[in-house]
């Protein structure tokens, strides 16, 4: 069961400004780059179901979070189809983002009010996507579909709408400047967060310097 009401979701993906998006088949490093994460001022992290048995490797993570990690809300990307978004809610996921819009997915997530963001990459997808509940829409690939002009378009005939790019977000601050000066709700970053040491392994405390330094800029930003 989830821990974390969709609103409560919601509003720390806004307060915080940045979600990092990691997977690896191997739980104890996912266990010490969330930790990572963590100490850096993360308090959302989205596993993405991307490899075999992810699920497993997500249940042992959640159990080390709720354990170890005090307010960190962990959710679960990449999925795509109503069956995996209920195994995935059975093991206690937060939230439950994917890349496209699905309409049993949403009805899976809305009857345990967990918080479900679907991915779009037009007005029509997004306006759907939020009929059917979505308090936040994922645009993915971000900058494929338009990067920040396209937000900021969007939210010119829709301002209500709350929008996280993933994809092609850079953690750089004249990056970030521009998707939030277009009026992000949040972003979501990959790959460019989790710098690898001299032997290819992950480097944890660049991570957590990382992660801190890109809190830190939004917060700046925001100012």
């Amino acid at each position: 069961m989830a821990g974390y009401s969709r609103i409560e979701v919601v509003r720390t993906m806004g307060a915080g400004g940045m979600v990092p998006v990691f997977y690896h088949p191997d739980p104890e490093i996912c266990k010490n780059v969330i930790r990572a994460c963590y100490e850096g001022g993360a308090r959302v992290f989205e596993f993405t179901n991307r490899g075999d048995l992810a699920h497993e490797v997500f249940r042992e993570l959640k159990g080390f979070v709720t354990e170890a990690l005090p307010g960190m809300i962990l959710g679960v990307g990449s999925v795509i189809d109503a069956g995996t978004t209920a195994l995935y809610l059975q093991l206690g996921a937060d939230f439950i983002v994917s890349p496209l819009v699905n309409a049993e997915m949403a009805r899976c997530c809305n009857r345990r009010k967990v918080a479900w963001m679907p991915g779009c990459g037009s007005v029509t997808e997004i306006s759907y996507a939020e009929e059917l509940g979505a308090e936040v829409v994922k645009i993915f690939p971000g900058a494929q579909v338009g990067g920040p002009s396209f937000v900021k378009a969007v939210k010119g005939p829709m301002p209500w709408s709350s929008i996280m790019p993933t994809g092609g977000v850079a953690p750089e601050k004249e990056a970030l400047k521009a998707w939030f000066d277009a009026g992000v709700h949040c972003v979501g970053m990959g790959g460019k967060l989790f710098p690898a040491g001299p032997g290819g392994d992950y480097d944890y405390e660049a991570v957590t310097g990382r992660v801190r330094e890109v809190m830190d800029i939004i917060a700046d930003l925001r100012k």
